[in-house]
């Protein structure tokens, strides 16, 4: 490895920052260095929705980024904004059930994940933010699925402990 520098956006209430946190804490496990830095507008679910993540074997001296080795992308303003900052050769995961168009780079992986088919699949249109965390974790290696499920087992507890099997299935592909 050496350094991973990522950005998530969207819009809120579509699991943007909890990804972002996901993937930080599980880097943490793994004995990782990551740091989180969130973004979002007063407005908070509708609003717009951001964050940095930086997993690194070293310390992290700055979590600001203004280049990402991998952005995920939830909807077309996020496209807009956050494709240019991508580094050639990097992944710029997408939400194709909403974002009407391809990435204009040729120089970079583009992912396109129809997000809302594979929740509506399991039932639950929430989990389409599982899905995508999924899709970045296997593509990229940026952290283990199972640390991520080590994760889901501290984050959901309590009565939300019952959504962890869908939430397994949702970032299994399944």
């Amino acid at each position: 490895m050496s350094t991973y520098k990522m950005f998530f956006a969207g819009s809120g209430g579509q699991g943007v920052l909890l990804m972002g946190q996901m993937i930080a804490q599980a880097a943490m496990l793994e004995g990782k260095e990551a740091t989180f830095l969130p973004s979002y507008g007063p407005e908070m679910r509708g609003g717009t929705a951001n964050c940095t993540v930086v997993v690194s074997d070293k310390p992290v001296s700055c979590p600001l980024i203004y280049e990402a080795d991998i952005a995920v992308v939830m909807n077309l303003p996020s496209m807009d904004k956050f494709e240019p900052m991508v580094k050639p050769g990097g992944f710029l995961f997408y939400n194709e059930s909403i974002i009407d168009r391809k990435p204009n780079r040729d120089d970079i992986k583009a992912v396109a994940v129809d997000l809302a088919a594979r929740a509506a699949k399991l039932g639950n249109d929430k989990v389409a933010n599982m899905v995508m965390l999924g899709e970045v974790v296997r593509g990229t290696g940026v952290v283990q699925p199972e640390t991520i499920f080590k994760v889901f087992e501290e984050k959901f507890t309590g009565k939300k402990a019952a959504l962890i099997p869908l939430n397994k299935q949702a970032f299994l592909g399944e």
